[in-house]
């Protein structure tokens, strides 16, 4: 256990303005609590107290927020040479009979530390070019959800029109019909209505046009980046740049999972029992990180439509009697392992003699 290789424990509860941190022993017992702002001052403060306070040099800090308020935190202390735990927040199970305020919330990130097994330390999701990463599939998601609505309301402007605008709107939006609405004219003599129509089809036009060449280098950023780091990932069947980040993001380091079937509950992918009777029968686990499981179910399909080895796959557990689903369920966790093998390997710095 965790206690049974630290000289203290440093329980921090996070907020915007101040962090509450508690240090404690590896029994459980208070050895001092303080408050400190969030800010660089406030940060040098506590490891000053630290040292003050610390019976030893093996320390370890239960921070709740990691990627969030506490991130600054997280960062102070790990730069300080302090191994930094990811703690979650308590549950109501944990608060029953002990109430809710900064210092219990405190204390209850040290008892969770203490109760780790050493080898499983959920350790805080990596900086660098992994936050990267995840900053542009942020990006990815609005830049998608953007283009998504302003398809439509073009198609709609369109489809209300006359003949010409409804033969478009029923045709694919490229890039030169995008260039011809945008340098549209409105001739003299005009309704309002259709003055003001034909201006807004210009500008929706000039947006979409926008919206994709910022969707084209946002894809761009992401291979350079995934590419960086995970070298060959993108080159196996099905997996492009937003697959592969979005696996390098949930993944982050090496030892965050401690094997693929770890990854694989992280992922949603992971067989789960449902059999009853008569019935054998698994199902996919229906927890797990949404995005990632995305991900892994685009990879299935696309290499389900283009992968001959896949597709030969498919026929033979077809013959077996497998139903689509189930072969799907298969494919998700075959993958999933193939990712976690592929990133441990390639995110794995190798050392030099």
């Amino acid at each position: 256990m965790l206690a049974d290789i630290v000289d203290a424990v440093i329980g921090a509860d996070t907020h915007r303005d101040t962090h509450q941190v508690e240090l404690a022993t590896p029994t459980g017992a208070v050895i001092a609590t303080c408050s400190i702002p969030n800010t660089s001052t406030g940060y040098a403060q506590l490891l000053a107290w630290i040292d003050q306070h610390a019976p030893g040099a093996q320390l370890a800090a239960s921070i709740e927020g990691t990627r969030s308020y506490g991130a600054g935190l997280a960062r102070a202390l790990t730069a300080a040479g302090i191994l930094v735990l990811e703690c979650e927040q308590p549950t109501h199970t944990t608060r029953r009979g002990t109430g809710k305020s900064d210092p219990i919330d405190a204390h209850l990130a040290v008892l969770t530390a203490l109760r780790l097994p050493a080898d499983r330390l959920p350790t805080p999701r990596a900086d660098g070019d992994r936050e990267a990463l995840r900053i542009l599939l942020g990006a990815r998601t609005d830049l998608t959800t953007t283009l998504t609505a302003q398809t439509n309301r073009l198609r709609a402007l369109l489809r209300d029109g006359d003949d010409s605008d409804l033969d478009l709107a029923r045709s694919t939006l490229t890039t030169t019909i995008l260039t011809t609405l945008a340098h549209r004219t409105t001739s003299t003599g005009t309704s309002r209505e259709h003055t003001i129509r034909q201006a807004e089809i210009r500008r929706l036009a000039h947006a979409l046009h926008t919206t994709r060449r910022d969707l084209n280098t946002n894809r761009t950023q992401l291979h350079d980046i995934v590419n960086d780091l995970a070298p060959g990932l993108t080159h196996q069947p099905g997996i492009g740049p937003v697959s592969a980040a979005q696996a390098i993001v949930t993944f982050s380091h090496p030892g965050r999972c401690r094997n693929d079937a770890a990854f694989a509950a992280l992922a949603g992918t992971n067989p789960v029992p449902a059999s009853s009777g008569r019935t054998i029968r698994h199902r996919l686990n229906r927890g797990g990180d949404r995005a990632l499981n995305n991900a892994i179910h685009t990879i299935a399909m696309t290499r389900m439509r283009c992968c001959p080895t896949t597709r030969a796959y498919v026929t033979r557990r077809t013959a077996e009697g497998k139903t689509p689903r189930e072969i799907r369920r298969c494919l998700k966790r075959y993958i999933t392992r193939q990712l976690y093998r592929t990133l441990t390997n390639t995110m794995t710095p190798t050392p030099h003699p």
